[in-house]
């Protein structure tokens, strides 16, 4: 059956494997490090790849085969690939397209370990990267070197809650024959499809909203084929691949994220709503709060706000000690996208590894506190940061 006329749910359920001669209703796990062949010569033809075929599930897998079938149809991709984790795809996917001498243009508000890799390890191989103000977009053009390849950003970003304009990233691209690759993770493909704003290649951690209830883990890079291609190979070669037991609880979690993330922004919106008005919090920021400063631009290509929430507690570390310390009913963790409301203070936890000066440069403050709005009852959720606020 041919999805593609369905709508965005329709095609999240429906996209599925043929059934096997069992009939089954639900795909079942392929939990196989192998596939066989029929003989000498389907083996050879199998490995020089004049037959699209499953050889071994560092490659391929049909779960893992499903899993980006369907993010490729919710994003409008045209081939994907799937690795163990969301690092695993960021670095994949990077080191798959560049060599010595590349130069990337990105947004300074990254997650802690993409930095790491920019900053870091990169280097070792001269690869350099140049970094921009999230809110200064038209200084993007400044960095752009004769060797600059890349051009890289989150959006919204991890963990302010930035949102940077997708089409003029797109536009820039084009004008400059860069690559676009958009980490996509914080919306997910049902509130955003940076494709349609020019982005070459798109990035999730499946993790975190996708998985949506802190199980697994997972990652994915879909997009332009040709690039897709070169990731894949240098994949197949060093083994980042997803297993098949993930990719099957992806592809399921993949059915109901339509209703999940409907319900994740509309308790973050209310959430968002309640801290803005609280006495001792400094400032809010949630892309569909009418104060977030690209209010308009989360508009134009966000769906909803997602579920995410930066806030700046008054009274800076100590006070942000004892909110942390006062939580009852949330989660305190590292992870986001959960049924289970998570509050995280970045400076000493996700973003620990950078310094005081290079934190207060993407907006990471003493102070600030970033909430991944679950599936609670909201009332329950408001009422436990109230009185860990108060």
């Amino acid at each position: 059956m041919n999805t593609e006329e369905f709508g965005f749910e329709t095609q999240a359920i429906r996209t599925q494997l043929e059934r096997s001669q069992y009939l089954e209703h639900s795909v079942p796990l392929y939990l196989s490090s192998s596939f066989v062949f029929e003989d000498a010569e389907d083996m050879r033809a199998s490995f020089t790849e004049e037959k699209e075929r499953n050889i071994y599930s560092r490659f391929s897998n049909p779960n893992t085969t499903e899993f980006v079938e369907k993010i490729c149809k919710m994003e409008g991709a045209e081939s994907g690939y799937a690795f163990a984790t969301g690092m695993a795809a960021v670095y994949s996917t990077f080191a798959g397209l560049l060599n010595s001498g590349d130069h990337i243009v990105s947004a300074s508000s990254v997650f802690g370990s993409t930095h790491a890799l920019f900053m870091t390890y990169f280097p070792k191989w001269n690869i350099e990267t140049s970094y921009f103000e999230i809110n200064k977009p038209e200084t993007i053009e400044s960095f752009i070197k004769p060797n600059t390849k890349i051009l890289y950003a989150e959006s919204p970003t991890n963990p302010g809650v930035d949102v940077i304009d997708l089409e003029l990233l797109g536009n820039i691209a084009k004008k400059h024959n860069l690559i676009l690759i958009i980490d996509n993770c914080f919306a997910t493909p049902y509130l955003q499809q940076p494709i349609k704003f020019g982005a070459h290649l798109v990035i999730h951690s499946a993790t975190k909203l996708i998985d949506g209830q802190g199980r697994v883990l997972g990652g994915v890079t879909v997009g332009n084929a040709d690039l897709i291609r070169q990731i894949y190979l240098f994949s197949r070669n060093t083994g980042p691949s997803l297993s098949p037991f993930n990719a099957w609880v992806l592809s399921k979690s993949l059915e109901t994220l339509a209703v999940r993330v409907d319900r994740h922004c509309e308790n973050a919106l209310k959430v968002a709503e309640f801290l803005e008005s609280h006495p001792n919090v400094n400032s809010v920021k949630y892309p569909f709060l009418k104060s977030h400063p690209q209010y308009e631009i989360a508009k134009k290509q966000m769906k909803a706000g997602g579920n995410i929430i930066a806030f700046e507690i008054k009274g800076g570390i100590e006070a942000g000690r004892k909110f942390l310390n006062s939580i009852e009913l949330c989660s305190l963790s590292a992870n986001i996208g959960d049924t289970r409301t998570i509050v995280t203070h970045p400076a000493s936890t996700t973003h620990s590894k950078l310094s005081e000066e290079d934190q207060l440069a993407v907006g990471i403050t003493q102070g600030l506190v970033r909430v991944s709005v679950g599936l609670e009852t909201v009332e329950d959720v408001i009422a436990d940061l109230k009185q860990a606020l108060g």
